[in-house]
């Protein structure tokens, strides 16, 4: 069966950091493109940072300089450096990734969140 599972998230004050992890496991052939989205309470979700296979990154604008997306294509792994927090980046963080998987099709995967949580 494959999965994405994150870990990472928590608790902390303002300015401080945290790191994302998420693993993708399950047979996998290939994984294309990887991300971190959030969602706020009320909130739509939105994009916070996208890798490609190659490297290739996006950010949105309100992470930018902040936050940071790397990937492990040998460990299948996307993480998210978070740094300055700030309590508007309050949400619960989801993981997404586009996986070719044994019977080499492409599908989205999504983790199931994790909390993160900055207080002022």
């Amino acid at each position: 069966q494959v999965q994405l599972v994150e870990s990472g998230g928590g608790l902390v004050q303002a300015g401080e950091s945290l790191r994302l992890s998420c693993a993708a496991s399950g047979t996998i052939v290939s994984v294309n493109n990887m991300g971190w989205y959030r969602q706020a309470p009320g909130k739509q979700r939105e994009l916070v940072a996208r890798i490609i296979r190659d490297g290739s990154t996006t950010y949105a604008d309100s992470v930018k300089g902040r936050f940071t997306i790397s990937r492990d294509n040998a460990e299948n792994t996307v993480y998210l450096q978070m740094n300055s927090l700030k309590p508007e980046d309050t949400a619960v963080y989801y993981c997404n990734g586009n996986l070719i998987t044994a019977d080499w099709r492409t599908r989205a995967y999504w983790g199931q969140g994790t909390q993160v949580t900055v207080s002022s």
